[in-house]
C-alpha cells in the first residue's frame, strides 16, 4: 500500500531523466558489444544494429504509453500488474530484478578488467559500494553523477569516431570474408539489444519524475534516439579502421581502433571504465526501485519498502540490491551473465508490450505492441542455448515461489 510514509519525492526533470537513460545505455555496451555481435552478423552487423535499435523502439514506445498512464515506480512490474494481474506483473519484476542484478555484476566486472586487470573482483567490489553509497544519498545525487558520465563518455567516443577516421582516412567500406545467414544478424541484433536496454530505467523512475505524462515519453525518445545516432556513428568508424573480421576478432575494439595514436588507447580504458561506472549506477537506481516496488506490494519482504526520511529514497532496497551484486561478483563466474540477463529482460519487455496491448482497442493501437512483442521472443530465442535454459529455470523458480506464496496466505 502506499503512504505518505512510503512515497518518493518528484525531483527529475526531462534533462535529469534523457541523462540517466543515456548513462544506462551509453555504457559498457559500447565498448564490448560491437565485436560480438560482428562476429555473429559479419558484414550485416549495421542491420543488426538497425533491428536491435527497432524492437528497442517497439519496447520503448509501449514502454513511455503506459509510464504516462501510471506514473509510480516499478516499471513494467506495475503496468503488468494493473493490466494483467498480479502474477504478470512478478513474472516481470522478477525477470528485471534477477536480470539485471546480474548486469549490475557484469558491468562491475568490466569495470575492473579495464582499470586493474588481474584484480576485477576487487575492483568490482570497492565499484558496487561506492555506487551504492552514491544512490543511498539521494536520487537527484545520482542524476547529477550520471550528467557528468554522460558528458565525458560522449567526448570519449567522439575523439575515438575522430582519430579512427583519420587514421583510416575517412569512411571505408569494408567486406567480410564469412558469410553469415538471418539467424546469424538476429543473433548480433540479440547482443546489441543488451547495449539498448537502459531506457526502461526512465520508466522505472517514474515517481520520482516531474509531470510525468509529458517528461517520461520525451525522454525515453531522446534517449533512444541520442543512443542509435552515437552507435552508428562509432561503429562506423571502428569499422573503417578494423575492417569487419579484424572488429570480429578483438576484444577491446575501440582501444584498438585508436592505437595508433599515442595515449588514445588509456583514454578509452578510462572512458570505458567511466562507461560502465555509469551504467552501474543507473541499473542500481532501476532494481532498488521495483524491489522497492514489489515490497510496497507485499511481493517482497516489507522491511524494503521503506522510505529515508532525510534522503528520500528507498534505502533498504538500495543496500541489499548492492549486496546481492557484491555476492555475484566475488562468486559467481559471469560469463554467460550477459546472455542470462538479456533473456531476462526481453521477457520483462514481452509483458510491457502484452500490457499496452491492452490499453485500446483497434490496429493502430495495437500494432506496434504486437511487433515489438514478436521481436522480444525473436531476439530471445536466439541468444544461447545455455542462457535460455537457465533464464527459464529462474523464471520458473520466480513463478512458483509466487504461487506457494499466495497459497499459504
Amino acid at each position: 500500500m502506499i503512504t505518505s510514509g512510503n512515497r518518493l519525492s518528484r525531483t527529475l526533470t526531462l534533462g535529469d531523466s534523457v541523462v540517466i537513460g543515456l548513462a544506462a545505455m551509453i555504457g559498457a555496451g559500447i565498448f564490448a558489444a560491437l565485436a560480438p555481435a560482428a562476429a555473429a552478423a559479419g558484414s550485416l552487423v549495421f542491420v543488426a544494429l538497425a533491428i536491435a535499435a527497432l524492437v528497442a523502439y517497439f519496447n520503448a514506445n509501449s514502454s513511455a504509453r503506459l509510464a504516462a498512464i501510471y506514473p509510480e515506480s516499478g516499471g513494467t512490474y506495475l503496468y503488468g500488474t494493473r493490466r494483467l494481474g498480479p502474477f504478470w506483473g512478478f513474472i516481470a519484476g522478477w525477470g528485471f530484478v534477477v536480470g539485471k542484478t546480474a548486469s549490475c555484476a557484469a558491468m562491475a566486472l568490466t569495470v575492473g578488467a579495464y582499470a586493474w586487470p588481474g584484480n576485477e573482483r576487487l575492483v568490482a567490489v570497492v565499484v558496487v559500494l561506492a555506487v551504492t553509497g552514491i544512490n543511498y544519498v539521494g536520487v537527484q545525487k545520482s542524476a547529477q553523477a550520471a550528467r557528468i558520465i554522460v558528458s565525458f563518455v560522449l567526448l570519449v567516443l567522439a575523439a575515438v569516431v575522430v582519430i579512427a577516421l583519420l587514421d583510416a582516412g575517412g569512411v571505408k567500406a569494408h567486406s567480410s570474408a564469412t558469410t553469415v545467414g538471418f539467424a546469424g544478424v538476429l543473433q548480433g541484433a540479440g547482443l546489441l539489444f543488451f547495449a539498448f536496454a537502459g531506457y526502461a530505467r526512465i520508466a522505472t523512475l517514474g515517481e520520482e519524475v516531474q509531470n510525468p505524462k509529458r517528461t517520461i515519453p520525451r525522454a525515453i525518445g531522446w534517449a533512444l534516439g541520442i543512443t542509435l545516432v552515437v552507435y552508428g556513428i562509432v561503429a562506423l568508424a571502428v569499422l573503417s579502421v578494423l575492417g569487419v573480421d579484424g572488429l570480429a576478432a578483438v576484444s577491446d575494439p575501440l582501444a584498438q581502433a585508436v592505437a595508433s595514436v599515442p595515449g588514445a588507447e588509456w583514454l578509452v580504458r578510462v572512458g570505458a571504465v567511466v562507461a560502465a561506472t555509469g551504467a552501474l549506477l543507473s541499473l542500481v537506481l532501476g532494481v532498488s526501485r521495483t524491489s522497492f516496488a514489489m515490497a510496497r506490494d507485499g511481493h517482497l519482504t516489507s522491511s524494503l519498502a521503506v522510505v529515508h526520511p532525510r534522503f528520500h529514497v528507498p534505502h533498504r532496497a538500495e543496500l541489499v540490491v548492492g549486496a546481492c551484486v557484491i555476492a555475484l561478483v566475488l562468486f559467481v563466474d559471469l560469463r554467460g551473465a550477459i546472455g542470462f540477463s538479456s533473456f531476462a529482460v526481453l521477457t520483462y519487455y514481452l509483458v510491457t508490450n502484452v500490457s499496452a496491448w491492452t490499453l485500446a482497442p483497434g490496429f493502430k493501437s495495437r500494432f506496434v505492441p504486437v511487433l515489438g512483442a514478436v521481436g522480444c521472443v525473436v531476439l530471445a530465442v536466439t541468444l544461447p542455448a545455455s542462457s535460455v535454459l537457465w533464464g527459464m529455470v529462474v523464471l520458473a523458480v520466480g513463478a512458483g515461489t509466487y504461487w506457494v506464496r499466495h497459497r499459504l496466505t
